[in-house]
């Protein structure tokens, strides 16, 4: 399993992954989970996956292969990154790639018990469109963020959830969208084994098709500590600040 966030901005996208895949408590190795293509400068993709680590690798495989074909080469109603217009094409085309991979293997994975299921996330831009982010379903449908709903998760995202619902919006700054991301992240490690670094995030402002800040952060890095550091001490502090219980104010109920 892994966790992987995207969070859409009105100044731009964060996306935020681990590296950690796992199959069994005896077997745990580091992968990167993110992506990033750009097949001509007026366009940016970065793709975050999560799933069968197989089908997640085939997928990423079969777009760099497509993105090598000749550029006029035809593909029916589903166009590469190359040729697609809007970022819903582009998700489709994830969709639609994610979908062949996985059936390639997938009776014989079933018949092992093991899934070839996968998901994905992808964020970018094209030429003067709006910047936005898709997460792919296994079944290749998608759904797009929105400024009601401006992150989206892939993997093991339920532990990371709460600080994203609490004091996310979509006019956050990069910079406090970014730290909020890594501190799901890091919230999410803490509870759960089969999410962890090194962590990689991505920095996109809208309108630049380029990325203006990628850093990957090892387990060892002492921001991490401070980070969680700070996060509970913020927390502890709101616990003390709660409103008391009736017995704490006039004696025992």
């Amino acid at each position: 399993m892994t966790y992987c966030i995207g969070y859409w901005l009105e100044k731009g996208l964060v996306l935020v992954s681990d590296s950690r895949t796992n199959a069994g408590v005896d077997y745990i190795s580091t992968y990167s989970k993110m992506y990033t293509f750009q097949p001509a400068p007026d366009r940016l993709f970065v793709l975050l996956a999560a799933g069968s680590l197989a089908t997640t690798q085939a997928v990423v495989n079969w777009i760099r292969r497509d993105h090598d074909r000749p550029a006029d080469l035809e593909f029916g109603p589903f166009k590469d990154l190359r040729h697609c217009d809007y970022l819903f094409e582009a998700a489709a085309y994830v969709g639609r790639v994610n979908v062949a991979a996985r059936k390639e293997n997938e009776e014989a994975l079933r018949q092992s018990g093991v899934s070839s299921s996968a998901s994905f996330l992808l964020a970018g831009q094209i030429g003067g469109e709006p910047h936005g982010m898709f997460l792919i379903y296994p079944e290749g449908n998608a759904i797009m963020a929105t400024p009601e709903m401006p992150y989206l998760q892939i993997g093991e995202s339920k532990y990371g959830k709460p600080p994203l619902d609490n004091i996310g919006h979509a006019n956050l700054s990069l910079e406090d969208a970014a730290r909020l991301c890594l501190i799901s992240e890091v919230l999410t490690q803490r509870s759960n084994l089969s999410v962890g670094p090194p962590f990689e995030l991505v920095v996109i402002p809208a309108g630049t098709h380029t990325i203006a800040h990628q850093v990957k952060i090892e387990g060892d890095d002492p921001l991490l500590a401070s980070m969680i550091d700070t996060w509970s001490e913020a927390q502890r502090e709101a616990l003390y600040r709660l409103p008391h219980l009736p017995w704490e104010q006039g004696g025992e109920a």
